[in-house]
């Protein structure tokens, strides 16, 4: 294929029909390159705005700026290789597993935006916000609905499992999405709980052996360990107050 066929094929990809009716008298035209070009850049534009605010991401540290010496465990290669996104061509599921303030909602959102702005649809939402607004609808009609929103997503991102307990109801509808999207499509969870706790999560479900086996039969488990960020820069900022009040009461 030549550069004109190529740019003609750019075109049609583009649907640009009325360039395209014209094509034999202006399709060597420089500036029609150009033209396609301007179009191809606001579209991926317009399509990242689209699904950057379907996705709820919400506001989050960037990767660049997060303490890789500050947790006691995290291996920090297995998180570069999750950016690389090559856990979505298999459908591979993600599970960060840490106690609280260690930065796993913080590194589930970077790999959310990656997936982003690499052309992939995403939606993150909390469990608990998932699971309730899921148990609230009383037509199955809209529970059909509601459930093909949240199997549709190239990475659906479910945080904070383990944080609140659920009913019966709530793990039957957390393991039929986990089902739809099972050897599909990736799921990223971050969680507080192992794996032996969930029945902790889901006290009497009799689907919590099934949900964990489908979460963990194609998955990348990465474990942190270490203090919680939010301790540790509530006291580095209690501490520069105290700088700030001393050296007032001292000029």
């Amino acid at each position: 294929m030549n550069d004109l066929d190529s740019l003609k094929a750019r075109a049609k990809g583009l649907k640009l029909n009325g360039l395209l009716s014209h094509w034999t008298d202006i399709g060597p035209e420089p500036w029609v390159a150009r033209l396609i070009e301007w179009e191809e850049a606001e579209r991926a534009k317009r399509s990242l705005e689209r699904r950057l605010s379907a996705a709820k991401i919400g506001r989050f540290k960037p990767l660049c700026d997060f303490d890789w010496d500050w947790p006691e465990k995290c291996d920090r290669g297995a998180i570069e290789e999750l950016m690389t996104l090559e856990f979505l061509k298999e459908a591979t599921n993600v599970v960060l597993i840490g106690p609280n303030g260690v930065g796993k909602t913080m590194l589930a959102r970077n790999i959310a935006h990656q997936a982003l702005i690499h052309g992939h649809t995403v939606l993150f939402m909390s469990a608990g916000e998932m699971l309730a607004e899921l148990s609230a609808l009383d037509s199955d009609s809209a529970l059909r609905r509601k459930l093909r929103h949240y199997g549709a997503p190239s990475l659906l991102c479910v945080d904070e499992v383990g944080y609140l307990s659920y009913g019966n109801r709530h793990a039957d509808l957390f393991f039929e999405l986990i089902s739809r999207r099972y050897e599909t499509k990736s799921i990223l969870l971050t969680t507080n709980k192992s794996f032996s706790d969930w029945p902790e999560v889901f006290p009497n479900a009799s689907c919590v052996v099934s949900m964990v086996d489908r979460i963990t039969h194609h998955a990348e488990i990465i474990s942190i360990d270490g203090e919680s960020y939010r301790i540790k820069e509530a006291k580095e900022r209690a501490a520069k107050k105290a700088i700030q009040r001393k050296a007032k009461k001292s000029s």
